[in-house]
């Protein structure tokens, strides 16, 4: 049944204006539309609505992440953009803040204004 449908990611946020910046600006997304309810935005094809909300207490866990090709190169453009990568205890993460999982796979964290957690992996 759904397996033909489009998935499409869901993000709150209490400020749309900072949130533009943020996933626009340093993220280098591509905004579709905004209107009174969400700004939704291109997510390389995935349609990706950072919908307005009154309240809002972000999760302590990812609820958004990205899987890119050069994690280390990813890393190091979005923080000349202004994102910090997060530190956790624990972890033994490299001087940008990746982690490498035991199975291989490399991860860094961060979070958007809203506190809503985001990561980006490789492998």
């Amino acid at each position: 049944m759904l397996t033909k449908g489009r998935v499409v990611g869901f993000v709150p946020t209490k400020d749309t204006v900072r949130a533009r910046v943020f996933y626009e600006k340093l993220l280098g997304l591509s905004l579709l539309s905004e209107d009174d309810f969400a700004l939704v935005f291109d997510a390389n094809g995935t349609n990706l609505r950072i919908v307005r909300v009154a309240s809002h207490t972000p999760a302590p866990f990812t609820i958004l992440g990205w899987t890119v090709d050069d994690l280390r190169a990813c890393a190091v453009q979005l923080q000349q953009n202004g994102v910090q990568f997060h530190r956790y205890g624990g972890l033994d993460q490299d001087d940008l803040g990746i982690w490498t999982a035991p199975g291989g796979a490399l991860v860094a964290w961060f979070s958007d204004p809203d506190g809503n957690v985001l990561s980006i992996c490789e492998g």
